[in-house]
């Protein structure tokens, strides 16, 4: 199943394997086992430390579980983790023997504090781009635990489990049947919903106060690597505080306007980033949210984790987030019909109703993708034109299932406690309301600036942009900004980056002159 280039390129991942690993299957008579066998011991086969069983455990559709020199991780899969879930199997037998991208001393003192034998489920679908986030994500919090379970679960193996829990999006987090979390997210995220659903059964006793720096950056994407390494390389002490190196660039899918690069992919970027960033003695600290700033002679950073650090010069680049309609049922039906990715929850729309809400680029483009697989698509735009690139707005025309509303005020997202059944709007023009009935709503409204930490301390513009001057500073002395967490227009990816180097460079001047 595995072809040679790949299996060679495995048998270089797992080369220096330190641990058995054995991938203990559980029997079944279902359909798809022996491709399931076939999958493993096919990968088994890249590394004499990894190897393949058939247990005496009865499971009704494929699945298998992570043991580590016979020891249980915690890591289990239900279903065949092929298409994007690939990637998550390799990690979690590098993570189960120890080796790769591990959470630090701080994140695991705090997972350990989950209580014991916590059973956690994520569903997925292989051609989810966000799922992989999740289930990796979870897959370390059981392995840094040493008593709670984590499973991966392919919803396209469990249709009546689906109906039963009423899955309509991608990823979906379970404990036992409630539904704790659904879409996009990352470790400290999911970690924080953790603690705050289940609570804690001990303090963290580590060291609180993680030091003092010349320059702590805060936010990882383009424009954070950027200024981290533009001061590294000034010799400056400089520490990165991130929730996940890339940010936003995980989430884009083909890049074609990076200039000197043809065409990439988010992720590959990100990987170049905190590649290109390891080459500096940077300490980074990964899955931490900033939850305050104090201004004073040394900027104090306080995070959601309980730990804070003191820095000379902050510099902000926590870029932007997608925007919310913010309007009532919106949050109740994320996951119920709610969705924001058409490429990973439109198919679970096979058929029926939907709607898109946003007439920009990104929103044509997902009602365009949706055409193809729903029944009917209404796209609502708030301005009285679409506001996408012409050949986009040519292509949803032509479409026969696309309605488009324009002078559209969204209002309400219509549930009956289980789903979405409609949406509420108001037609702007003579101030009519109106509502659709639909099956799921897909929200496309573009970005909200990631400032709500510090917007309080600097000055910010109504969209909540923090005002930047020529050279990144903001209204307080000794803070900067850069990205798309600031007024630069143009929110692209190679702006970011020459604005990151920008500030770093204004702020090492500043220093030179003795301003901070």
């Amino acid at each position: 199943m595995l072809d040679k280039d790949l299996k060679e390129q495995l048998q270089g991942v797992f080369a220096d394997l330190k641990h058995s690993i054995e991938l203990a299957v559980d029997a079944s008579d279902h359909q798809q086992q022996s491709e399931l066998l076939d999958f493993l011991r096919d990968l088994a086969s890249t590394s004499p430390n990894i190897s393949v069983k058939v247990g005496s455990a009865k499971s009704p559709v494929p699945r298998f579980q992570i043991l580590r020199d016979g020891d249980v991780t915690g890591v289990s899969f239900r279903g065949i983790p092929g298409g994007h879930e690939f990637t998550s199997l390799v990690l979690a037998i590098l993570n189960s023997a120890g080796q790769g991208k591990l959470p630090d001393r701080g994140l695991v003192q705090r997972i350990q504090g989950l209580p014991d034998n916590t059973q956690i489920r994520t569903y997925i679908s292989l051609s989810c781009e966000n799922c992989p986030d999740v289930v990796q994500a979870l897959n370390q919090i059981a392995l840094a635990h040493g008593n709670l379970n984590h499973e991966m679960v392919d919803g396209g193996m469990v249709p009546d489990e689906l109906e039963k829990l009423k899955i309509q999006g991608v990823p979906s987090v379970f404990l036992g049947d409630e539904l704790i979390h659904s879409g996009r997210s990352n470790l400290a995220e999911l970690l924080t919903k953790l603690e705050t659903r289940l609570g804690t059964q001990k303090k963290s006793s580590g060291p609180r106060d993680l030091g003092h720096y010349d320059v702590a950056v805060i936010g990882g994407g383009p424009a954070g690597v950027s200024a981290a390494i533009y001061s590294a390389r000034k010799g400056l002490k400089t520490v990165v505080i991130a929730e996940k190196i890339g940010g936003q660039v995980q989430e884009t899918k083909d890049i074609e306007n990076l200039i000197s690069v043809i065409k990439t992919e988010g992720p590959q970027l990100a990987a170049a980033l905190d590649k290109h960033m390891a080459a500096y003695d940077i300490p980074v600290l990964e899955h931490r949210r900033v939850e305050e700033v104090n201004s004073g002679k040394k900027r104090e950073v306080l995070f959601s984790s309980g730990e804070k650090l003191t820095a000379d010069t902050l510099i902000v680049a926590t870029g932007a987030k997608w925007r919310e309609l913010n309007i009532p049922g919106e949050k109740e039906y994320i996951g119920r019909g709610v969705a924001f990715c058409p490429h990973c929850d439109g198919p679970y729309y096979k058929g029926k109703k939907v709607a898109v809400v946003g007439g920009g680029n990104s929103g044509v483009e997902a009602a365009i993708d949706l055409a193809g697989i729903c029944s009917s698509v209404v796209l609502y735009e708030y301005m009285d034109k679409l506001k996408a690139d012409q050949v986009l707005i040519d292509k949803l025309n032509s479409l026969p299932n696309v309605k488009v509303v324009l002078e559209a005020r969204t209002t309400e997202v219509v549930g009956n406690g289980d789903n979405v059944i409609g949406l509420r709007y108001e037609d702007r023009r003579d101030k009519t309301e109106h509502e659709e009935t639909l099956d799921g709503v897909f929200v496309q409204i573009g970005l909200s600036p990631n400032s709500g930490f510090i917007k309080d301390l600097v000055n910010v513009n109504r969209m909540g942009e923090i005002i930047v001057d020529e050279k990144g500073r903001t209204s307080v002395p000794g803070i900067y900004a850069a990205g798309d967490v600031t007024t630069t227009p143009y929110k692209q990816i190679v702006i970011a980056m020459g604005e990151g180097a920008k500030v770093a460079l204004a702020a090492f001047e500043d220093r030179m002159r003795g301003e901070i």
